[in-house]
């Protein structure tokens, strides 16, 4: 991709997409998607492995998984969402894939572009109590 014509919300899906296919594979092995649950029960350990080539690490309110593809650490919405992002995440997800998201790679371009699509209204909070941003059109999913 032409660094020029990168857009951010280009990387944000590219980031949901990742979360979606990775937590699919929680969802097979587990019956969900938010395995928080199963870790505070002890069902499951904080980090483990969910099949071959996936790993996860479950950290406060929010999961890395390793995958042979790369990796994406993401945060659960209040209701156990998987479509929120911030500025700090898509960061981390472009630097472990800097041929595909070179422009992102520097954290002050991230930081100005948010800024930017919160004024257009093209991202919006969450919720009230989250930190983390969803694309404006975006519906719930869990």
């Amino acid at each position: 991709m032409n660094d020029q014509n990168e857009n951010l919300e280009t990387l944000i899906n590219d980031f949901i997409s990742m979360v979606e296919s990775s937590t699919l594979v929680f969802e097979n092995k587990f019956g969900t998607r938010d395995i928080r649950r199963l870790w505070r029960t002890k069902a499951i350990k904080r980090c483990g492995k969910v099949t071959r080539g996936v790993n996860y690490e479950l950290h406060g309110i929010g999961c890395l998984i390793n995958l042979s593809t790369g990796s994406v650490d993401f945060d659960y919405g209040p209701n156990g969402e998987i479509n929120g992002f911030d500025t700090w995440r898509l960061y981390n997800f472009a630097r472990d894939r800097p041929s595909k998201h070179k422009k992102y790679c520097n954290k002050e371009t991230i930081e100005k572009e948010f800024e930017e699509y919160i004024n257009l209204k093209k991202i919006k909070k969450m919720s009230a109590i989250s930190n983390l941003y969803v694309l404006a059109d975006s519906k719930e999913t869990d």
